[in-house]
């Protein structure tokens, strides 16, 4: 059930996550002080009919770093050219899309820290000097042919900025690291995903799915529609406190907002392990879940909970982790 529910996207979702996304700076619930600096780079840049500096986009999944990427297009009146950055397996590939941009466009690379280091060498003159070197030829024969690229602006997302080489993380002139939302602003945009849903849901019910959301507005809009399903099917459609507990229970997300993945990671911790140190190899191979998942999906929430710890010899479980699974049964559930 936790795939259900986890930050990243499943194909079937791309359609109503997009639509779910505000268009406008003005629409982006939270991230306050992201917003200000952006607002004030982006009313800069038109101003002076440029392209916008480079920006680097960190945080946990699920937080809006796309979203903003698009506003940042949409804000500029320019195109916008969306890749992933483990896709970029060829100098020929990196090439033939940073060709193919008008002035001012936005290249959005998604997981850039997973770009490799041919691509990142083609990246290095494309970023400060808009030109792109192509190597022609082999050994003594070989010769440097340079063509201009218009000017424009890479978005660039990571969950993971320390895994970027410091030559291409020196080359953004903006970072912006994206925090956890609180639950009020969570509850204001299940509200407003619920308006552009046509799904009627009363106001204790958008709180308590702001709550349980793990400060994530994608988790956030998914609940939502995992409880309008709910609604739809068992009840009359609208969407009421009770409904919404309900629906949450059948979920298995806990009070805290932790699905039975969490509570298992953190059970394993606890009872197989003897509270850790365990390595993160070793959990993967227990939860069955690949490690990269563990570290970049579920670790960060649990970290910021205060219920895990990273430690030089591995995982450790927290006081308040282990208060919180110490009602579980054996397979991690709280229900």
């Amino acid at each position: 059930m936790s795939q259900f529910l986890a930050p990243t996207l499943r194909p079937d979702d791309d359609e109503v996550e997009r639509s779910l996304r505000p268009r406008r700076l003005d629409d982006f619930v939270g991230q306050e002080r992201v917003k200000e600096q952006l607002a004030v780079a982006l009313d800069a840049t038109r101003a002076r009919g440029e392209a916008l500096d480079h920006v680097l986009l960190v945080g946990p999944p699920g937080l809006g770093k796309t979203t903003l990427a698009q506003i940042v297009r949409e804000e500029l009146g320019v195109g916008i050219r969306t890749v992933a950055g483990p896709a970029l397996e060829r100098k020929g590939d990196m090439a033939a899309i940073l060709t193919s941009l008008e002035p001012h466009d936005v290249l959005f690379v998604d997981e850039i820290h997973r770009v490799n280091r041919a691509i990142e060498e083609i990246l290095y003159p494309a970023l400060e000097d808009f030109r792109l070197d192509i190597v022609v030829g082999q050994g003594p024969a070989a010769r440097t042919l340079t063509i201009d690229l218009p000017s424009f602006t890479l978005v660039g997302a990571t969950t993971r900025t320390g895994l970027l080489t410091t030559p291409l993380r020196d080359r953004f002139g903006m970072t912006f690291r994206l925090g956890y939302y609180e639950p009020e602003q969570l509850a204001a945009i299940v509200t407003r995903s619920a308006g552009i849903l046509d799904v009627e849901i009363e106001v204790e019910a958008a709180e308590e799915i702001a709550r349980r959301a793990r400060g994530t507005p994608r988790i956030a809009n998914r609940i939502l529609r995992r409880v309008r399903d709910v609604a739809e099917v068992r009840h009359q459609g609208v969407v009421t406190t009770p409904i919404a507990a309900e629906a949450l229970e059948l979920l298995e997300v806990d009070d805290r907002g932790l699905e039975r993945i969490d509570r298992d990671l953190l059970g394993a911790i606890a009872h197989k392990f003897a509270g850790g140190p365990v390595g993160l190899s070793t959990l993967a191979v227990t939860l069955g879940e690949e490690p990269d998942t563990i570290e970049d999906v579920y670790e960060p929430f649990l970290l910021q909970l205060g219920f895990l710890q990273r430690t030089p010899r591995g995982r450790v479980i927290t006081d308040l982790g282990r208060a919180h699974v110490g009602g579980a049964d054996a397979e991690g559930s709280l229900f």
